[in-house]
């Protein structure tokens, strides 16, 4: 079983209240159905960590003032299509941004590196809900990168959806949550 790097932090303090809004940029095409299966998959994970989540796209959130943001850009195709890239390249499948040491608000998921990640491990009747799987594997990574920011620290669990490595079948198979010791990081760090 290959593992595939979650994160890196990128250098270069925010206080977040029990009420975080997301704000979600795509900056290429993505799918509504995976979109929406990405939000239940991150509310399952988050829901025993006492906060609330709202969500907002990023014209949404330019129109109206939001307090306790996360801006999370997700670049490439977030969609899995039928014919696989023909590029291998390796790397991590989101990263937070940091200055000077301190975690940033700010996020960035790549798709295209999510959508081959997923592809590897999928089979036959994968395909026939490939935009639930995609929302899946989003979701979990979604969630590691909103622990980082709001643990304010690029520590990771050593498990769960929290640990720095899940492969591609810890992405789209059964239930991934945090660990007990995670959620006591996020409820510590609030």
């Amino acid at each position: 079983m290959r593992l595939v790097a979650i994160c890196a932090l990128l250098w270069v303090s925010t206080a977040f209240a029990e009420e975080i809004t997301i704000v979600l940029d795509f900056q290429g095409p993505s799918n509504n159905q995976s979109v929406a299966e990405m939000k239940r998959e991150f509310t399952g994970i988050m829901k025993d960590s006492a906060l609330t989540f709202d969500w907002k796209s990023r014209a949404e959130a330019e129109k109206i003032g939001v307090p306790n943001l996360v801006v999370v850009r997700f670049k490439g195709i977030c969609i899995l299509r039928p014919v696989p890239y023909l590029y291998d390249e390796r790397g991590p499948l989101a990263f937070t941004y940091s200055t000077d040491g301190a975690v940033q608000p700010f996020s960035e998921v790549k798709c295209d590196e999510v959508t081959r990640v997923v592809r590897s491990v999928m089979s036959g009747g994968d395909f026939a809900h490939a935009d639930v799987l995609m929302g899946r594997a989003l979701g979990r990574v979604l969630a590691h990168e909103i622990v980082h920011i709001l643990t304010k620290s690029g520590d990771h669990g050593t498990g769960g959806v929290a640990k720095p490595a899940l492969s591609g079948r810890q992405l789209i198979d059964g239930e991934l949550r945090l660990e007990p010791e995670d959620l006591e990081r996020l409820r510590v760090d609030h």
